[in-house]
């Protein structure tokens, strides 16, 4: 590659298989304020989201005055889980793929809906500290779909948007990617649907994460 090309990776459902993790904490986080948890389906439509907007879609009936009071338990629940040892685990070829991408002169980002708290935790759990450029979340800004974040890890590693492609599982990761003009490469092994990732603006979407590696290789190669 002439141009170094930037992959900027989200990580949960993507990297990181955090199903578990947050089903859990979000209905522990429903429950401690004598809410109904909310179903699996309807939160895995809300990954991605910043906590206020996710809040707003599964509790559509809570006094807006109490979404803090929802975050803050979801925040407590998730470091809770955290502290009793459960970690979300790496997908299977995850690693390699990153390593990989590193080895052959790509610049590494992270754009987020997790908060900076476990931005630093994925990095330390799973040994990526210094792996990647630069990475961004929802603690540094407007969340997802808007482009911030993603724009943030451009402008911090300094890349062309032609140079540049954002891998996600979710509609949000695409829409973001669109937004931000860069190539929005879908994965269908993490919270959302084929469907719902497509309908998001993916201009790819991998079944597995060799599909992935394929993939990316292939439009670096094409990139001007």
């Amino acid at each position: 590659m002439m141009t170094p090309k930037l992959a900027v990776f989200d990580v949960d459902g993507t990297l990181v298989d955090s199903r578990r993790s947050i089903a859990e904490a979000m209905a522990m986080a429903f429950t401690a304020l004598s809410l109904p948890p909310p179903s699996y389906d309807a939160t895995r439509r809300i990954v991605g989201l910043s906590l206020r907007p996710a809040i707003a879609e599964l509790a559509p009936g809570l006094p807006e005055r109490d979404y803090g009071r929802l975050a803050d338990a979801y925040k407590d629940a998730f470091i809770a889980n955290r502290a009793a040892g459960l970690v979300e685990p790496l997908y299977d070829g995850a690693r390699d793929l990153v390593a990989r991408l590193r080895a052959a002169g790509w610049r590494l980002g992270v754009a987020t809906g997790k908060a900076r708290r476990g931005v630093d935790a994925f990095l330390a759990n799973h040994d990526f500290t210094g792996w990647f450029d630069a990475a961004f979340c929802a603690d540094d800004g407007p969340g997802k779909p808007d482009p911030h974040m993603l724009q943030l890890v451009i402008d911090a590693v300094g890349a062309d948007p032609a140079d540049v492609v954002m891998i996600g599982d979710t509609s949000f990761d695409m829409a973001m990617a669109r937004a931000a003009g860069v190539r929005a490469q879908g994965v269908a092994w993490g919270f959302h649907t084929v469907d719902e990732i497509a309908a998001g603006g993916a201009h790819h979407i991998a079944d597995d994460m060799p599909a992935l590696d394929v993939s990316l290789l292939g439009w670096a190669k094409a990139a001007p």
